[in-house]
């Protein structure tokens, strides 16, 4: 399997933008090795925007109709936000998981000793480096709460956990969507689809059925002991805080690290951690570390590892400013809005395709009004 780097500093970030290969991704996407552009750790911590990389993309000079796929897996990050900010995701969106039989996570999974070998090695390099590939994420998923029958819930948060791309809205309706408790029915994968996508040739394996055999068969015996790991939070030590009131103060998070933002305007420029989020949505050291290092693209960024009412006795609330979250709706001062593909487009749609379907006309529009466009670098 291809172990992926991420590099944080930010020429190489762009570069990446530019190496985005859209038309072979939407051929071989659901493959491990296939033509992936490894950007999702930079979308998630805020670095780059979705609509950073669809604007890329129509200046290159593609249409709609050749980088669709790519396009909606785009889409799909700005709809999973769009859903949180109209149903509390912590439940079962629409329907009870169907089948659970138990809460946990199954120790094989967290142990990476499934007996499953594209799935194990797919931890394994979860383990190392921060990364899933997609496709794999969906077969740990359906392991995990159609064959183990597991609630969503602590594997879900387990996975969080550890991806460097972990973003609350898109791993938790992901878990739904395939658990199908946020869609019309359960995801399964067996032998054969893992062993094609993977490129692991295996046969024998509790998996090794056919899919209406995986439906009705019972949790095999190795996913029956269950765990609910440890997921301890890490944040680093405060930095000496220093406000200049005469500033604005700009409040930078784990999901803002945007180097672009109001970066022409002096102020006071803070990382907020606070340990209360993260006691309640733990990440790993390897990603604190990771979100601190890509904020190192932004000049003077101090870090406060401090709740915000704690932040807000140092600085003036009235010249904060932050940019919409479903995690800062506590914050005080002035809520700027993230950059959506789309952004005319608001509310909920009970699925990704009903969303599409309202947002394709803009997209279309955008995509028209720069056709003869040639390629061009991203180099903002």
């Amino acid at each position: 399997m291809t172990t992926p780097a991420f590099p944080c500093d930010l020429p190489s970030i762009l570069q990446r933008i530019n190496q985005i290969d859209p038309i072979r991704y939407g051929k071989n996407r659901n493959y491990i090795d296939g033509n992936v552009s490894y950007l999702s750790p930079y979308i998630s911590r805020g670095v780059i925007s979705t609509k950073q990389i669809l604007d890329h993309l129509i200046e290159s000079g593609f249409k709609l109709y050749e980088i669709e796929s790519f396009v909606k897996e785009l889409a799909w990050r700005d709809y999973f936000q769009r859903l949180w900010q109209e149903k509390d995701i912590e439940k079962d969106i629409k329907f009870p998981q169907p089948d659970v039989e138990q809460s946990e996570l199954p120790r094989c999974i967290a142990e990476a000793q499934t007996g499953i070998l594209g799935i194990d090695q797919s931890i394994q390099t979860l383990y190392d480096t921060g990364y899933m590939h997609n496709h794999c994420r969906m077969y740990v998923s359906s392991l995990a709460c159609n064959i183990a029958r597991s609630y969503w819930q602590i594997p879900a948060r387990w996975m969080y956990y550890h991806l460097l791309d972990g973003d609350w809205a898109s791993n938790v309706c992901s878990w739904q969507w395939v658990s199908a408790s946020n869609s019309n029915k359960k995801y399964y994968a067996n032998q054969e689809n893992i062993s094609k996508f993977t490129g692991i040739q295996q046969s024998g394996t509790f998996l090794d059925k056919s899919y209406e055999e995986l439906e009705r068969m019972p949790p095999p015996y190795p996913l029956k002991d269950t765990i609910e790991p440890s997921l301890k939070p890490y944040l680093p030590a405060s930095d000496a805080i220093e406000i200049n009131p005469d500033l604005p103060t700009f409040i930078y998070t784990y999901y803002n690290l945007d180097p672009f933002w109001n970066a022409e305007t002096k102020g006071n420029r803070i990382l907020l951690l606070e340990p209360s989020h993260f006691k309640a949505y733990p990440v790993s050291r390897k990603c604190i570390d990771f979100a601190l290092n890509v904020g190192k693209n932004i000049p003077n960024l101090s870090v406060f590892s401090g709740e915000w009412h704690e932040l807000a006795e140092l600085i003036n609330p009235a010249t904060a400013y932050y940019k919409e979250h479903p995690f800062n709706r506590h914050f005080k001062g002035n809520l700027e809005s993230r950059s959506w593909m789309v952004p005319e487009i608001t509310g909920y749609y009970p699925s990704f395709f009903a969303y599409w379907k309202r947002i394709e006309p803009y997209l279309k529009k955008q995509f028209t009004a720069n056709e003869g466009s040639k390629k061009t670098a991203f180099t903002q």
